[in-house]
């Protein structure tokens, strides 16, 4: 399931953006204010704290502003370089760095310092100081970031399969307005997409929240700033106090919400708010380093700081629930280095100060922008996954875009538009989201043009009814029916992804925590069937609405996502979930069993381990667990029919429309064989041991694979929609040699699990 790519994809996010460029003309003999000193402004518009040339060294001399040291902070650029270079090692070597996605927090709490600070030394007052910062914001950011998004809708028009088209010109669009964190917040819950590949553009999530973070907190600081007028107090008392309640609720927010579905909570704002606002408390503190502490206790902090972020970097990883209170190592480790404020040779300025640290941290912005689209792209290019030697070129490519984006683009387009004048900002800003928007809109309406098409050709090929379409291209035998062309693959792969049963678009799904109780029904027969289980259960619905159409049959549907209707705890990493799936199916028995149903029809995948097993050790109690439930059933007098769930390239392709779009030519290259698509079912296997009365099984896995081959294709049609569930169109093509078997139990006729798979 995607849902952990989109976890921990990025906990990926620089936020090595700069927060304060100070108005064309200043310089370090005349700065505006103490934060122009504190920020090193250049007459160039490059500020010190982000290059690696000479600033300011006294890092412990007298504060003239809250937050607002009086020199350039080594330690902060040096932080900027640790925390890329913890998300690139993450991104490209994730074994060897399981938590490097804690980088993204890191840069938070340095955007959050450095923008507090900036606001608190030159307060803002009016609507006009909030339209400068803001102005400032664009010039500083999105020229970068607009040109990154366009190359990338360019380079994956070239590259990227056409099933990938959509989400990814979605997700441009989604980037360039700056609200791709919660789309991708959207995906996280959204079943569905839990396969789909991760886009070139996904790291925009951080970016997104940090743009959203730096429209509203001038807001906050204005107000703390009106507040401490009225209330004539100091504004760096108010601004703690409101920071410190702002933390508070957030934390508690991201602790509640990672609990729930840390999926979605990753990705939403306020889940996220906290870590930015602890480096704005540690902006209305004076650094330890300028106190009367003694500089090596200072030192000793920074190194406690930096150890903590290491550590998270190194202990956790892709099951470490995330954000929440797990978040708070690497926050508090980040804020405990710029707390210190420490240059000494001891400290970790030492090692954060060498030439390449701060030049990495001088270029992590365009580093971050640049490497993501790489490591997505680069497969598709070469047709291979990123071997070691592509892993470094990616590397390598990088951080020469890194350096001349730098160059020509980020320091080129902050002197080209006017510090002093606002228009020319504003105006570059929308028409800048307004191309990308294009750029995006238009790869949607070549993806709607070609879906048009695709959806022509399986309606003409459907009413052909041609003999060797679909399965019964293996149920005639080798040598009947002549191999499908690749060109005539039905339906066209892009549309394959979403050729889903109607239980999709009627709402009949119990999704997340499994308290929905939704029940639909198809056809007005008299024979009524009950259809339980989940989605592959729900994939078998196409071939039975043919067959109630056929026999004036009624059919129920009791379909959950991922819950299996089982007597055994599943392990969801959340007790309530664990409780409500097994709630929902004590329901579903209720509902079906006795004489409610003339057939129960059933089917599942184990796509989550029984509580407290392994994947290893978890077949046996979900057997005996299915056995406890099909036993209630067949007590009961039900009778049940279990469709033993066939093979599926699972993990090894992880999506056939994909495959299929990348190897157009060749969709063998897509195939697998009953081995390696083997996959445990412990419901069919219960069901077969039970031996109970009105318990039958059926086997459909020669309309799969032939000569120890499962086809991606067969019969000219796409026979998966991901890496598991069978394209509705296929399911379609099943519907006669699942006709025998299901009259068969109805009549409840002897017969073994092998007579049924063959009638």
């Amino acid at each position: 399931m995607r849902r952990n790519v989109l976890r921990r994809f990025a906990h990926h996010g620089d936020l090595c953006q700069d927060l304060g460029a100070l108005p064309a003309g200043a310089d370090r003999k005349s700065p505006r204010g103490p934060a122009a000193h504190w920020l090193g402004w250049r007459p160039d518009g490059i500020w010190g704290n982000l290059a690696s040339g000479p600033g300011t060294k006294n890092l412990t001399a007298p504060h003239s502003a809250i937050g607002s040291p009086a020199g350039f902070r080594q330690d902060i650029q040096g932080l900027r370089a640790v925390a890329v270079s913890l998300v690139l090692i993450y991104h490209l070597w994730p074994a060897r760095l399981t938590g490097g996605y804690v980088g993204v927090d890191v840069f938070f709490v340095i955007s959050g310092y450095l923008m507090t600070a900036h606001l608190l030394a030159r307060k803002p007052r009016t609507a006009g100081d909030l339209a400068r910062f803001w102005a400032r914001r664009i010039r500083r950011l999105l020229p970068a970031s607009f040109l990154v998004l366009a190359a990338t809708a360019v380079a994956a028009r070239l590259v990227a399969p056409p099933t990938q088209w959509e989400l990814i010109a979605k997700e441009i669009i989604a980037s360039a307005l700056y609200v791709q964190n919660w789309v991708l917040a959207g995906s996280a819950v959204d079943y569905l997409a839990a396969d789909n590949a991760p886009s070139p553009v996904q790291h925009f999530w951080s970016l997104s929240l940090e743009e959203q973070f730096y429209l509203c907190w001038p807001l906050v600081i204005l107000a703390v700033v009106w507040l401490a007028g009225i209330w004539r107090l100091a504004v760096g008392l108010v601004a703690r106090c409101v920071i410190a309640a702002v933390i508070a609720g957030s934390l508690a927010v991201s602790v509640l919400a990672t609990a729930d579905d840390a999926g979605s909570a990753y990705f939403i704002t306020p889940t996220r708010v906290w870590e930015l606002a602890a480096g704005g408390l540690v902006a209305t503190l004076a650094p330890l380093a300028a106190t009367r502490l003694p500089r090596a206790a200072a030192a000793l902090l920074a190194w406690g700081g930096m150890a903590a972020i290491l550590a998270a970097g190194v202990t956790y990883t892709a099951a470490t629930p995330f954000p929440g209170y797990t978040a708070l190592l690497p926050v508090a480790g980040t804020a405990l280095v710029i707390l210190a404020g420490t240059e000494h040779r001891s400290s970790p300025t030492g090692v954060l100060g060498l030439k390449p640290v701060q030049w990495l941290g001088d270029v992590s912005y365009s580093v971050y922008l640049w490497h993501w689209p790489l490591i997505v792209l680069f497969p598709f290019a070469t047709g291979a996954d990123l071997r070691w030697w592509d892993k470094l070129a990616v590397l390598a490519l990088t951080l020469v875009l890194a350096a001349l984006t730098k160059v020509f683009v980020e320091d080129r387009f902050r002197s080209a538009l006017p510090a002093g004048r606002l228009v020319p900002a504003y105006r570059f800003a929308a028409a800048g989201m307004a191309a990308v928007a294009v750029l995006g809109g238009a790869q949607l309406a070549e993806v709607n043009y070609r879906s048009q098409l695709a959806e022509q050709q399986l309606a003409a090929v459907e009413a052909g009814k041609d003999p060797c379409i679909g399965a019964s291209a293996l149920a005639r035998g080798p040598g009947t029916c002549a191999p499908g062309q690749p060109e005539r693959m039905v339906p066209e792969p892009a549309l394959a992804k979403d050729d889903l049963p109607d239980a999709y678009k009627d709402g009949c799904w119990s999704y997340d925590d499994f308290t929905d109780r939704p029940v639909c029904t198809y056809g007005d027969g008299k024979t009524q069937l009950a259809l339980v289980g989940n989605s592959h259960a729900g994939q078998w619905l196409p071939a039975l609405q043919i067959l109630a159409d056929k026999h004036g049959w009624t059919i129920t549907t009791y379909l959950v996502t991922r819950c299996n209707l089982t007597t055994a705890p599943l392990d969801f990493n959340n007790a309530e979930r664990t409780r409500n799936c097994l709630d929902y199916g004590r329901w579903v028995m209720d509902q079906t069993k006795g004489g409610k149903y003339d057939l129960v029809v059933t089917s599942a995948r184990q796509s989550v381990t029984v509580e407290g097993e392994s994947w290893q050790s978890t077949e046996a109690p979900a057997v005996a667990g299915y056995k406890s439930y099909l036993a209630e059933w067949a007590a009961a007098g039900t009778k049940v029919l279990v469709i033993k769930d066939p093979p599926y390239p699972g993990t090894r392709i992880s999506s056939i429309p994909d495959c299929l779009a990348a190897h157009p030519e060749d969709p063998s290259a897509c195939s697998g064989t009953p081995r390696s698509w083997h996959w445990m079912d412990p419901l069919e296997r219960a069901a077969r041991e039970l031996d109970a009365p009105g318990i039958g099984t059926v086997n459909l896995d020669k309309y799969f694979c032939a000569r120890e081959v499962c086809p991606a294709v067969i019969g000219s049609v796409v026979a998966f929609r991901d890496g598991s569930h069978i394209t509705a169109t296929y399911a379609r093509t099943l519907a006669p040699y699942l006709d025998g078997p299901l009259r068969a139990a109805l009549a409840d006729r002897p017969g073994s699990a092998a007579d049924r798979s063959s009638q």
